[in-house]
């Protein structure tokens, strides 16, 4: 099986970590997270590539935050109910004020 070649994120997904330090492999769940809620398509499609579905699943399933529109845009493009996203859960455990 050929290797997976490293994906190409934009650095401004990562801008308060060091970029070239970032290990995608030992910080996968970081990694995912952050192209979830920063990146733009082409990041999603990288990120999906270099870690398989399987993966990226399991990672969004259990983070702890993503913005509103990103647990929707994370739930179509995973096939799953918004209910079995932690972070959709934890907000709905901790209500906001409404915005007027």
């Amino acid at each position: 099986m050929a290797e997976v070649k490293k994906p190409l994120f934009n650095k401004r997904i990562f801008w308060d970590v060091n970029f070239e330090a970032l290990d995608y492999d030992l910080r996968a769940n970081f990694v995912i997270e952050r192209v979830f809620e920063r990146g733009d398509v082409d990041d999603i499609r990288q990120c999906r590539r270099y870690y398989g579905d399987e993966k990226v699943t399991e990672a969004l399933l259990k983070a702890k935050f993503l913005p509103v529109h990103r647990i929707h845009l994370a739930s179509a493009v995973i096939d799953k109910p918004l209910q079995e996203f932690r972070c959709y859960i934890l907000r709905q455990l901790n209500p906001e004020l409404f915005p007027y």
